[in-house]
């Protein structure tokens, strides 16, 4: 048995990198009993190889994940970098908002990128809302950072956040995730396509999770970019301890389980009347409430 990692999957094999300095990568098939369990290996799992005789191996077993990420599929993730446009296509808070949910369910560190900021209009008006756009997201808890592949602005910063971690990179696709990529790791060369004029959103250039290494300790995972996610996992009682500035009031509320709509003294809705919580957090809430709700119904 040899144990390593997985670092890319690609129809329906597994290509693992032995723990031992300088073995090949080995390329693996995953055991049928995982089927059978109804779980099966993600790229950044731990993992137990049989070698066959061919060179080729069977992943045999999955060692305990430290955190786990439906999508996009992969384990033993330290660090979420979360990019979004200011500009093409148009920045959407309410999906990163919806990104941070789910990353606050799993429980990684996350931080949030702006990328294109070269591409940004600046005005009097559009700087006063991104300095206030920062400032809240960064009191609640989340660093912000401001990039740009033409000017390299921020790329060191983020390369200092992504040392001696697993970071894997998400948002919207079409936001710059593989070119920003391109442009903090030397040599590497993955695709990038334009944005769609008549969509105003990017086309998915990555097809599948592979890991790749930095000279800084780091390893970064590049993923497919999606446009949407569901709340099939998360429950309406459970929402509202997935936005950070909430879980000082919520155990002040009056009711246990207050869903925080329109209950009587509750905590959160007073402290969104009083200015302390965003009204775009909360309404963004309020909205991922009746999704989720939605849902419930349909199933």
């Amino acid at each position: 048995m040899l144990e390593g990692r997985i670092v890319k999957a690609l129809s329906g094999f597994y290509y693992v990198k032995p723990h031992q300095v300088g073995e090949p990568l080995i390329q693996c098939r995953a055991r049928g009993i995982f089927r059978k369990r109804e779980t099966s290996p993600l790229v950044g799992d731990f993992v137990m190889v049989e070698l066959s005789e061919n060179g080729e191996g069977t992943v045999h077993e999955i060692l305990p994940r430290t955190s786990e990420l439906i999508r996009p599929p992969i384990a033993n993730v330290n660090l979420a970098v979360l990019v979004f446009s200011l500009v093409e296509p148009k920045l959407n808070l309410q999906l990163l908002d919806k990104f941070l949910v789910h990353i606050e369910k799993v429980g990684l560190e996350s931080i949030i990128c702006f990328s294109k900021y070269d591409l940004f209009q600046d005005s009097k008006e559009k700087s006063i809302f991104l300095d206030k756009l920062i400032q809240y997201y960064e009191t609640i808890g989340y660093p912000v950072l401001l990039t740009s592949k033409t000017t390299r602005e921020g790329h060191e910063e983020l390369l200092g956040y992504m040392a001696n971690k697993t970071s894997v990179f998400s948002g919207q696709s079409g936001v710059g995730k593989s070119s920003l990529l391109n442009a903090i790791i030397p040599g590497l060369e993955l695709e990038t396509k334009q944005i769609s004029s008549k969509l105003g959103r990017g086309k998915h250039t990555t097809r599948h999770v592979e890991l790749i290494e930095l000279s800084n300790g780091g390893i970064v995972a590049d993923t497919p970019g999606f446009s949407s996610l569901d709340f099939t996992n998360i429950d309406q009682e459970d929402l509202g301890f997935y936005f950070k500035e909430f879980k000082q009031y919520i155990p002040d509320c009056k009711f246990r389980g207050c869903l925080h709509q329109q209950e009587p003294k509750c905590k959160i809705i007073e402290a969104t009347n009083a200015g302390k919580i965003s009204s775009k957090r909360y309404e963004h809430y309020l909205g991922f409430l009746d999704e989720i709700s939605q849902m419930k119904r349909r199933y």
